[in-house]
C-alpha cells in the first residue's frame, strides 16, 4: 500500500525522447510512447502506449530501474498488487491532470 504522493520524473523522456523502442517475442522493435513517468514510494513507473494500445486506449505500466551508468531501464512489474498500484496512480494523475486544464 502506498504511503506517499506520486512526483511526475522524466527519466524515460530525458534519455530516449518520447517513444521507446522494445523488443517483442519475435524480435521486433515496437515504438512505445511515454505516456507518463512517476515515482512513488522511492519506485519509478512508467506508463508506456504501443501502436494496438493507442487503438484500445490502454496503457502498459513498466518498472524503471538504473543500470550501472545510471542510465534508466524497464522492467516488467511481475506483481499484480504492485502493478495494480501503478495503474491506478497514473489513473489518478491523469484524473488530477484533467481537472487542472
Amino acid at each position: 500500500m502506498s504511503t506517499g504522493l506520486p512526483q511526475r520524473i522524466t527519466l524515460l523522456k530525458e534519455t530516449y525522447g518520447l517513444e521507446v523502442l522494445l523488443v517483442d517475442e519475435q524480435g521486433q522493435e515496437i515504438p512505445f510512447v511515454i505516456q507518463a513517468e512517476f515515482s512513488l514510494d522511492g519506485t519509478s513507473y512508467a506508463a508506456l502506449q504501443s501502436p494496438t494500445g493507442r487503438k484500445d486506449g490502454e496503457v502498459e505500466m513498466f518498472r524503471i530501474v538504473t543500470d550501472n551508468d545510471g542510465a534508466p531501464q524497464l522492467e516488467t512489474i511481475e506483481d499484480d498488487e504492485e502493478w495494480e498500484l501503478a495503474a491506478e496512480t497514473y489513473d489518478a494523475l491523469l484524473f488530477d491532470g484533467a481537472s487542472e486544464e
